[in-house]
């Protein structure tokens, strides 16, 4: 074969191998670009896919919160329906006066009996240890007294007026009179904003810092003094007041003109410590001579521990003989027409344990000393009659069985020293008696 014809040969087998190569890249092309779209469309059936997911878990999570939402909502909302219903739910049952406003009734009924084993004079079934018999004159012992006198029957009333609440209060007993026997008026006033008036303990002789007793008209060095008044009310913080006020504090041994000014500065230490520092002052007038009475009080209560209570209070006072319990004359009218004054200090004291929500129990201590003022004892006309010291000492026992119904058991010992002396020489009396108490509240 000649090189023409070899060569021939070669380029007719080029011709027909480059068609060939042409299709198979061709085609290798087309399958590349299938497969890279079949990966695209694969890509975006994926992403499809978890954009889908995304959007029902968003859905989802949405509906768990719009579900908590609800659930709170009414949660809210029961909680406000409780805490109206606690607090529109009385303590007793409503009722309404013709007038619209509401009122409570309370009360009790309430059985004092006392066994006197030593020394009195008046047939009481109350302390009056000022006036006990002094030793061989008149006294009647080994006697039994009892009474319900001290039942007590009350009213609490509330009303709209404008913006402001008015609230009042009525309460009665049947201690009233020389033998405490008729009906008095224990409470009656009323409260607008930061003012009371009425009748009500007094702003300087207060109950509170009184340890307990079953005695009705409590022991020396307590007041249980009630008072017309009208007082004022200032609150500095929620832990300190200041309480004024003009009296009446209606001393039959003096022609009154003028009511009696009282101040008392009230603060919370701790919430287990109060006290309460009051101040008085009143004119004492009898014909036309005039002297200035006046007195100051400091009281404390602290919870020593949980169910153990130390109660204190003291007084000292010149020329008042209305606003503390068992005290002598405050001022005594001499010869000539001048004025002498009466000037004492006392104080009472005692511990309350609490043994169980149905028991608990008082010691108390309360001593009262006179001045020995020789012009005041010249001017009395029964030395006899004015002390120049008295003391009491008691222990209780309270038992409640149930809510209404309480029992109580006292002892309770005390003596007095006159600044005179009987014809037999006593200046001394005593005071021995077991009292005891059944209480219904209502």
């Amino acid at each position: 074969m000649n090189v023409k014809t070899l060569t021939q040969t070669t380029d007719l087998q080029v011709t027909t191998v480059r068609p060939t190569m042409q299709r198979t890249l061709m085609m290798s092309m087309i399958a590349l670009s299938m497969g890279g779209m079949s990966v695209a469309a694969q890509a975006q059936t994926q992403q499809k896919n978890e954009i889908e997911q995304l959007k029902q878990e968003v859905q989802a999570l949405r509906s768990l919160v719009e579900q908590q939402k609800v659930q709170n909502t009414q949660t809210a909302t029961a909680i406000a329906n409780v805490q109206r219903s606690a607090a529109a739910a009385p303590a007793n049952p409503v009722l309404k006066t013709a007038k619209g406003a509401e009122f409570n009734l309370y009360g009790n009924v309430r059985l004092d009996a006392s066994y006197q084993v030593e020394g009195t004079s008046r047939d009481l079934p109350y302390n009056h240890i000022n006036a006990v018999a002094l030793k061989g004159n008149s006294e009647n012992s080994d006697r039994l007294r009892s009474t319900l006198s001290a039942t007590r029957l009350g009213l609490d009333f509330k009303t709209q007026a404008a913006e402001q609440e008015v609230k009042g209060k009525i309460e009665v007993d049947f201690l009233g009179g020389s033998n405490f026997d008729n009906l008095r008026i224990r409470h009656a006033y009323l409260n607008y904003g930061n003012w009371l008036m009425g009748q009500t303990w007094s702003n300087f002789a207060i109950p509170d810092y009184m340890p307990e007793t079953i005695d009705a008209l409590a022991f020396v060095g307590g007041a249980v003094k009630r008072t017309p008044q009208v007082r004022y009310t200032a609150k500095f913080n929620p832990q300190t007041n200041l309480v004024v006020a003009a009296e009446d504090p209606k001393d039959s041994t003096v022609s009154q003109r003028l009511p009696a000014l009282t101040a008392r500065l009230n603060h919370q230490f701790t919430d287990s410590l109060n006290v309460s520092a009051r101040a008085m002052g009143h004119e004492k007038r009898i014909n036309s001579a005039e002297e200035m009475a006046w007195g100051v009080g400091l009281g404390a209560k602290y919870d020593v521990v949980p169910g153990t209570t130390l109660k204190a209070d003291y007084y000292h006072v010149k020329g008042d003989s209305s606003f503390v319990s068992f005290t002598n004359s405050g001022v005594v009218a001499r010869t000539d027409g001048s004025l002498v004054q009466s000037e004492f200090d006392s104080i009472m004291v005692g511990v309350t344990q609490k043994f169980s929500d149905k028991l608990h129990g008082t010691l108390g201590y309360g001593y009262m000393s006179f001045e020995e003022d020789k012009n005041y004892i010249a001017a009395l006309a029964d030395k006899t009659k004015a002390n120049k010291e008295l003391w009491q000492a008691w222990a209780n026992v309270f038992y409640s069985p149930t809510k209404p119904l309480s029992f109580g058991l006292e002892y309770v010992y005390g003596e007095r020293e006159a600044f005179g002396a009987a014809p037999n020489g006593s200046k001394t009396g005593e005071d021995n008696r077991l009292n005891v108490v059944a209480i219904y509240n209502f």
